[in-house]
């Protein structure tokens, strides 16, 4: 009878890893998307999850989707009314000449975007701002500065909760007040941004030095539908701190205010361009979503739910300091293995049932948060990070990715934790 049981739920998790394997390493160059949901259907066509519970699944991911659609609608009518070139622009003249000076200033306006409008925001607003800006700057290789999106949206990522969804995840109906939250989280997220910035810096230190910085960039007047465009995202940052004092779900907040800032933009243009703003929207983000979704659905039926929250809960009884480095670590690694999403949502759980003491909360949220700067396919907003620089023809395959992370995430991680748990 232990085999019959104990057979679907290994070929469940068969599944789930081969499907995350295909996220990961895409075979023939598909798209992430293809891989998430052949395991999805994979699964509800072998009979090892009801084609009802995959399709709730689904459903739990509608906060997500609404958040990126309503992100990503407000980032390809901004790109279209040239408002990434206007601050591209800005950002160029005030860097005059020097690109540690344009590194820094990217680096910055990343972190403001981050704590303020979320990490997945940085990777799809800010990166075509970035890329535009060394285009304007007529940059040789503008990779140390798309480097810095894809760092900060998870470096700077717990500095607020609304600056990752995955906080809200994880402390759930828990989340501590304001005033709590950034004395827990205040001096972690300055030691994370920090380290990060430094080993970016170091590590990319090389190819800034060959770099010129052009300074003969003519400033443009940014259109009526620019400004429109530009005030919708400081709008949408408002509506999203609004809402999480309001513990309201930022999904639905941030949908209404990117189409009302996209059907705004195309009334003024009089309808052209909407076709274009339709078609050039990355939608294959959200199959990906819904597909990893799914996963975690069937995941949850093999038990793991309960065997993590068991096993937190007595770790963290018995050795709550300990137990907060090595959840904290633990699933900082993991999130590499099957994306934070997944690993966040059940982590999330686990912590809720186990009802652990604050700082290993704390600490669990800093790996899912900072543990996807070791990989390319840690987290969403590195995924949506990618998807925006092959747009613009460029690429950062798996493995280099990685060299680069394991030099900038476990010193951030290391001193993160260490300012959450020693201080």
């Amino acid at each position: 009878m232990a085999a019959l049981t104990l057979s679907p739920n290994l070929a469940t998790w068969a599944i789930a890893a081969l499907a995350t394997l295909g996220v990961i390493v895409r075979p023939f160059s598909w798209p992430e998307a293809i891989w998430a949901v052949a395991g999805a259907l994979a699964l509800v066509l072998l009979g090892l999850l009801p084609a009802g519970t995959a399709w709730e699944g689904v459903l739990k991911g509608t906060d997500v989707y609404l958040f990126l659609v309503g992100m990503m609608l407000m980032s390809e009518v901004a790109r279209k009314e040239g408002l990434f070139d206007w601050l591209a622009g800005i950002a160029v003249r005030t860097a005059k000449g020097s690109a540690t000076r344009l590194f820094t200033l990217v680096y910055l306006v990343g972190t403001v975007v981050t704590v303020f409008l979320s990490n997945d925001a940085c990777a799809v607003v800010l990166t075509p701002a970035v890329y535009a800006a060394t285009r304007a700057a007529k940059v040789d290789n503008p990779l140390p500065y798309l480097f810095i999106c894809a760092f900060i949206a998870n470096a700077a990522s717990f500095v607020l909760p609304i600056s990752n969804p995955a906080n809200l995840v994880v402390f759930a109906e828990h989340m501590p007040p304001l005033t709590r939250w950034l004395a827990l989280f205040g001096l972690p997220s300055l030691l994370a941004i920090g380290t990060t910035y430094l080993v970016l810096r170091l590590t990319q230190n090389g190819t800034l030095r060959q770099q010129s910085v052009a300074t003969d960039v003519e400033a443009k007047a940014l259109s009526r539908t620019g400004i429109v465009a530009g005030l919708g995202i400081v709008a949408t940052g408002a509506v999203l701190i609004g809402a999480s004092a309001l513990g309201r779900d930022l999904g639905l907040p941030t949908f209404v205010a990117g189409l009302a800032t996209t059907l705004i933009v195309l009334a003024l243009r009089k309808g052209s361009g909407t076709v274009e703003v339709i078609k050039d929207v990355s939608w294959s983000v959200l199959p990906l979503v819904a597909g990893l979704f799914v996963l975690v659905e069937a995941l949850e039926k093999t038990g793991v739910l309960a065997m993590v929250a068991d096993a937190l809960k007595q770790a963290a009884t018995a050795a709550p300091t300990e137990t907060a480095w090595g959840a904290g670590a633990l699933i900082a690694f993991a999130c590499n293995l099957v994306n934070n999403l997944p690993a966040g949502l059940i982590a999330g759980a686990a912590v809720q049932a186990a009802h652990v003491p604050e700082k290993v909360a704390g600490a669990v949220l800093i790996g899912v948060d900072l543990g996807p700067n070791l990989s390319v396919t840690g987290s969403l907003a590195t995924i949506l990070w990618l998807t925006a620089i092959r747009r613009e023809g460029q690429d950062v395959s798996f493995w280099s990715f990685l060299k680069l992370g394991a030099l900038v995430m476990p010193p951030a991680l290391a001193l993160a934790l260490a300012g959450l748990l020693l201080v």
